[in-house]
């Protein structure tokens, strides 16, 4: 079957905050791998996601992410 690509259903990205991917470290990589991938300024991103403490970084990167990553806890 030949489907139209516009159609293709986005794949989401699930990350189990208490999980290796719920390190800081990697949510920081992973935001510059999207914000590059989708034109947004990732020293911004960054310097908002350090900008405080473990909650805040999870805050921020929802808000800027939230539509492409789904984060469990």
């Amino acid at each position: 079957m030949i489907k139209v690509k516009d159609k293709k259903k986005q794949q989401l990205i699930e990350i189990d905050l208490e999980g290796f991917q719920g390190n800081a470290f990697y949510l920081i990589a992973l935001a510059h791998k999207l914000s590059s991938s989708m034109g947004l300024n990732f020293k911004n991103i960054e310097q908002e996601m350090t900008s405080s403490d473990y909650d805040n970084l999870i805050k921020v990167f929802d808000n800027y992410f939230g539509h492409n990553v789904i984060l469990y806890k």
